[in-house]
């Protein structure tokens, strides 16, 4: 006889009937995360994310298809970048946590690289609890850990997460190091693109601290991450300090925020799936049949962006016209509403939204009605 099915057993499987059938889970990263905390209202990207559908093949599908991500020159030129600043076991990254985070600790001499390698998310993730604990408990050495698996739980359902490295100090703290290949040209790096890696590597920062939080003498986890980039024009690796505290708060607010993807789920009606293989009217009405909140900010941030704007649009939305305003207009949530408001067709005139409208449309047939004189 089979074990009984737990709850968390019932939610895996809840979660792979909605991306389909042989269809496999597409891993949320921290950049998918870091996104999805940044607009924590979105029902439809938290439970397309936690069930691990590939949005760019979903869009694709629904006759959307998304121009985000990586081009692959970038992706590749990424890959050769981190290569050459990890060669030799490390020791040029380690030179640069040394030099910009820990000058006063010894230099990094015969670090420790232990092997990580594990079957499966689940597995590596516990390797990599193991081999902090034991670099923490290996006081006065350095260690470097080579795309260690951390886990994060996620509205109810766990993320598994791989930064580039985590640093452990001979003082036993744990420092996340993130690797980019754009440039930083004379000390300075684009500051949208910092903001970016920032929001990620507080993703990373977060589970690093449940897994300090679990050993019985927790570890310092740093919320200083060094952010590794060529330097100017070439390809030698610089470094720079970035404070995380920020986007550490920010980001741990919005994910409790989240709803339950177990919540989400039970919402949906029967037979609910999002597998690209369905047809068009199918899978179109499984999309609709979970809100989504977008935002133009969403353009850049997630590949559903076109379809949610196209139907943002349709039904007249003031989301689409941006947060700032949206939150200007109160309960206002249609561009007719605001238009009836406006012109004094409907609305409380008690409203500070609707009385501002009015206003605002009483200046412009002044000033069109003395422009006509």
């Amino acid at each position: 006889m089979p074990p009984p099915r737990t709850r968390g057993t019932a939610l895996r499987q809840r979660l792979a009937d909605l991306r389909g059938p042989d269809v496999p889970a597409k891993a949320l990263d921290a950049r998918a995360l870091a996104a999805l905390a940044a607009n924590p209202g979105c029902r439809r990207r938290a439970i397309l994310d936690g069930a691990g559908v590939n949005k760019a093949a979903l869009a694709s599908a629904l006759g959307s298809p998304s121009a985000f991500g990586q081009s692959q020159f970038a992706l590749t030129r990424g890959n050769a970048f981190e290569a050459k600043v990890k060669a030799d076991g490390g020791a040029e990254l380690l030179r640069l946590v040394h030099e910009r985070l820990d000058p006063r600790a010894a230099a990094p001499a015969g670090a420790s690289v232990p092997d990580l390698s594990a079957i499966g998310p689940e597995g590596r993730t516990a390797r990599t609890a193991l081999a902090l604990r034991e670099a923490t408990e290996a006081a006065g050495t350095w260690t470097l850990l080579d795309h260690p698996m951390l886990a994060l739980d996620v509205a109810g359902s766990p993320a598994f997460l791989e930064p580039d490295a985590v640093v452990v100090h001979p003082d036993g703290s744990w420092t996340v190091v993130e690797i980019k290949s754009f440039p930083m040209l004379d000390g300075a790096a684009d500051p949208a693109k910092v903001g970016a890696a920032a929001r990620q590597a507080a993703v990373y920062v977060l589970a690093l601290e449940e897994v300090a939080a679990r050993l019985a003498t927790p570890p310092t986890v740093r919320h200083r991450v060094l952010l590794v980039c060529p330097k100017d024009f070439s390809n030698l690796p610089t470094a720079s300090a970035v404070d995380v505290r920020k986007q550490r708060a920010v980001t741990s607010r919005q994910l409790a925020r989240l709803t339950r993807i177990q919540d989400i789920a039970d919402a949906l009606p029967e037979g609910t799936c999002f597998s690209p293989e369905l047809p068009a009217e199918q899978l179109t009405a499984a999309v609709e049949s979970v809100p989504a909140t977008y935002a133009p900010e969403c353009l850049a941030a997630c590949e559903l962006a076109f379809h949610c704007r196209d139907r943002s649009r349709a039904a007249g939305a003031v989301t689409t016209l941006g947060r700032p305003v949206r939150a200007e207009l109160g309960g206002l949530t249609t561009v007719e509403d605001v238009l009836a408001a406006a012109r004094g067709e409907a609305g409380d005139p008690d409203d500070p939204a609707v009385a501002a409208l009015r206003r605002a449309a009483q200046l412009r047939d002044e000033a069109l009605g003395a422009m006509c004189r």
